[in-house]
Parts: structure tokens; C-alpha cells; sequence
């Protein structure tokens, strides 16, 4: 079975720091217009579609939402869409407040990995 295997926010930013890494917000867009990590690719849950998330390969694919709990219950939906190991942010966009780790607000543009 597909599994996330998790992260802590200071390891997702080291590796988005490193373009090892790219993150994938799957809240929906009212969410994500109120606050979201810079550089992040909004995929929101109730329209995600593995064919849309086109990342570059040797990338690792961090999924994230507000608190973990929407990306644990859609693991195996979401690991499937990656070919090898996927990753989870721990805590989702609040672990990563809680660790000091900045976030922007406002509508984001289109972005792809």
C-alpha cells in the first residue's frame, strides 16, 4: 500500500530550499488566498487529477494542507500519483507556522513544478 512518509517543516524547507523538493498544497482556493507557503503548486483536493501534477524528475513531491489530517485520509490517493517515495509536511501549514517558517498571503499565480 502507498504510504506519505513524513517530514518536519525545517526538513521541507531545507529541501525546497535545495530544488530537491516540491511542495503540493492541496487545500482548496479560499484557503489558500487567505495564507500559503511561497512557491508551493495548488492542487486542491476536490479537483485533483495525478495527470495535472507534472513535477521534474529527481524531485521529491511533498503534499501539505492546513493541519495533515486531509492529506493522511487521501495518502494512498495522493502517494499513488508519485512514482517512488512521496512525502507529507508534518502538521501541514501550521507546523510549519508553528516552527517560525514564513508564509505569504493573497491569491497565488500559476505555478508548476
Amino acid at each position: 500500500m502507498a504510504v506519505l512518509t513524513p517530514l518536519s517543516a525545517a526538513e521541507v524547507a531545507a529541501r525546497i530550499q535545495s530544488g530537491k523538493a516540491v511542495l503540493v498544497d492541496i487545500r482548496e482556493p479560499g484557503e489558500v488566498a487567505q495564507e500559503r507557503i511561497a512557491g508551493s503548486i495548488i492542487k486542491p483536493l476536490s479537483v485533483f487529477d495525478a495527470a495535472d501534477l507534472e513535477v521534474q524528475p529527481g524531485r521529491d513531491v511533498i503534499y501539505m494542507c492546513r493541519s495533515g489530517a486531509r492529506t493522511g485520509m487521501n495518502c494512498v490517493r495522493l502517494a499513488a500519483c508519485i512514482p517512488g517515495e512521496a512525502f507529507v509536511l508534518e502538521g501541514g501549514l501550521n507546523g510549519w507556522k508553528a516552527e517560525g517558517l514564513p508564509t505569504v498571503s493573497g491569491n497565488p499565480s500559476s505555478r508548476t513544478a
